[in-house]
């Protein structure tokens, strides 16, 4: 036996079916389709989500919560994680997002996670006061950019 002489078992590779190529193909005329009706039209059938005059999932099912759209959303710094600067630099979202610290352009929030054990300057959108407390206790201190900035903030 060769390569080229191989082939698969009897029955076991079944012909691909070709519709719509006339009546030579087995499958010529209605193209599978049936006669007539709405399935048998170009587009025609039922969307996925219908439930044949069910009471569909998303009407059954009540509404809840509330989106508030004026919402500011922050990328959380905390406070275990500026060890990795020298004592008395400066940090503002720039050298954040320069050391890999952040990963998107969003404001900024300090929170007091961990422990500092340098003194830093920190200039952050916002930050919770346990962040202040132990920024202050590490000698360093705490500066709010300011609010305005909060809106639409594309490269701090």
């Amino acid at each position: 036996m060769k390569l080229n002489q191989l082939r698969p078992a009897k029955g076991a590779v079944k012909k691909r079916k070709r519709v719509g190529c006339g009546t030579g193909s087995g499958h010529g005329g209605t193209s599978t389709r049936g006669h007539k009706g709405h399935k048998a039209r170009s587009g025609g059938g039922s969307a996925n989500w219908s439930e044949g005059g069910q009471m569909p999932l998303q009407r059954r099912v009540p509404k809840v919560g509330f989106t508030n759209v004026f919402r500011q959303s922050f990328q959380v710094v905390n406070v275990g994680s500026l060890n990795r600067f020298e004592a008395g630099a400066v940090v503002d979202p720039g050298t954040l997002r320069d050391a890999g610290v952040l990963k998107r352009s969003l404001p900024v929030k300090l929170l007091g996670e961990g422990t500092l054990d340098r003194a830093l300057v920190i200039r952050v959108h916002a930050a919770s006061a346990s962040a202040r407390a132990k920024v202050a206790a590490a000698g360093g201190q705490v500066e709010i950019l300011s609010p305005e900035r909060l809106r639409g903030e594309k490269n701090a």
